[in-house]
């Protein structure tokens, strides 16, 4: 499997450009944070990279296949992607809303198959929502529903998972837990790209960095090579960052 490549990508929204000139790789088996500032053009990046949105110029393709020609259906088997607002307008259990990221694989008719069921059994329990399972969708906190729908993201083990703000509305431990489940995927060899808020998380858990400023690549490093003056460059504020035993980051306010 030869990775997911953009280039030449540009998108417009609303009569506005949004990317210019994207010309990015995702390896397989690596987990690649993208990051920058509000309106960098991290989401529609995401949307692009998973054939939700048409680029106006450039290409995006799977494994030297362009997503275009691969087709929406067998795309959907190959590719999971978790947008960054949620939300679940019927009443659902939680254990048929994860099912539903099996939807591309599942027959037309009969019941779910053994294999299935037994995805959806464990990416329940790896989501610590086992208690949650025959629990309507719409009385879920903000932050259960963040978990059942990375659930709903990872059951089908997708050679290809796009999720942006993952641990967005988690807490502490669930949001660790999400990211360790990303690194997880990725280690399977997999293609995982998030977009992140949480540098720290970036810098900790990701391979590759991608830093995203006003619709274009400001800079990308392996996530062990990040350096306080390129954060400083995308934030414009002055940052400090120590690798120790433990990461430390810090922002003084002042513009850098």
């Amino acid at each position: 499997m030869s990775g997911l490549a953009l280039a030449g990508v540009a998108v417009d929204r609303g009569g506005r450009r949004v990317l210019e000139a994207i010309d990015l790789g995702f390896a397989p088996g690596h987990l690649h944070a993208v990051i920058g500032p509000n309106g960098a053009g991290k989401s529609t990046l995401l949307q692009a990279a998973a054939g939700l949105i048409a680029p106006r110029a450039g290409t995006v393709a799977l494994d030297g296949v362009a997503l275009a020609a691969i087709g929406r259906r067998a795309l959907a088997r190959r590719r999971a992607y978790l947008p960054q607002r949620q939300a679940v307008d019927w009443p659902i259990t939680v254990e048929h809303l994860v099912a539903l990221g099996l939807t591309p694989a599942l027959p037309a008719f009969g019941a779910m198959p053994a294999t299935c069921a037994a995805a959806v059994t464990r990416a329940i329990a790896d989501g610590e929502l086992a208690h949650l399972a025959q629990r309507p969708a719409t009385a879920l906190s903000g932050g259960e529903l963040a978990r059942a729908m990375l659930a709903r993201a990872l059951v089908g083990d997708p050679e290809l998972l796009i999720v942006d703000e993952p641990t967005a509305g988690l807490d502490p431990r669930h949001a660790l837990g999400a990211m360790a489940r990303l690194r997880t995927v990725a280690g399977r060899g997999r293609i995982v790209i998030m977009a992140v808020h949480e540098l720290d998380f970036a810098l900790r858990f990701a391979d590759r960095v991608i830093a995203l400023k006003a619709g274009r690549v400001l800079w990308q490093a392996a996530a062990d090579m990040v350096t306080a003056a390129q954060l400083s460059e995308l934030y414009e504020v002055e940052v400090h960052l120590h690798r120790g035993a433990n990461l430390a980051l810090a922002f003084t306010g002042r513009t850098a």
